[in-house]
């Protein structure tokens, strides 16, 4: 999970054949820091692509105070059909797999343990963040 920035703010490891949106709950839970408390007046939001269309999806995010903001199956395509000057968007949660594959030991998982492996994918997480805040240049 991401803020506006691409700066990852939760990580849940699993298998890659378990769909993300059965970990969609274990993610926003992930998220070391404390989210103020949603108002009316400034509610909290969570943008989602069409992988998480799923009713239970929309009660888990519900039921944790954040709106849901999910595009439905076909919507964007719809929209590129209707506009052919439209750009497709491209969603910060893919832009970040993609940095994280440009470390090697992150595109292909050596270790065994999975420990090791969180380890290894929170200090590729950190670089990120320091990467994106300007810190490594």
């Amino acid at each position: 999970m991401t803020d506006t920035a691409g700066i990852p703010v939760g990580v849940v490891i699993d298998g890659a054949n378990r769909n993300d949106c059965k970990l969609c709950e274990q993610t926003i839970l992930s998220i070391p820091v404390p989210r103020p408390a949603p108002t009316p007046e400034q509610p909290q939001g969570v943008c989602l692509d069409k992988a998480y269309d799923h009713q239970f999806v929309r009660e888990i995010l519900t039921n944790l105070d954040l709106t849901p903001h999910i595009r439905s199956r076909g919507e964007e395509a719809k929209d590129l059909r209707d506009d052919p000057m439209r750009r497709a968007r491209r969603w910060v949660v893919e832009r970040i797999h993609s940095w994280i594959n440009r470390y090697r030991a992150m595109l292909v998982r050596w270790s065994e343990k999975t420990e090791n492996h969180e380890a290894l994918l929170k200090l590729t997480l950190a670089l990120i963040t320091w990467q994106q805040l300007g810190v490594l240049g």
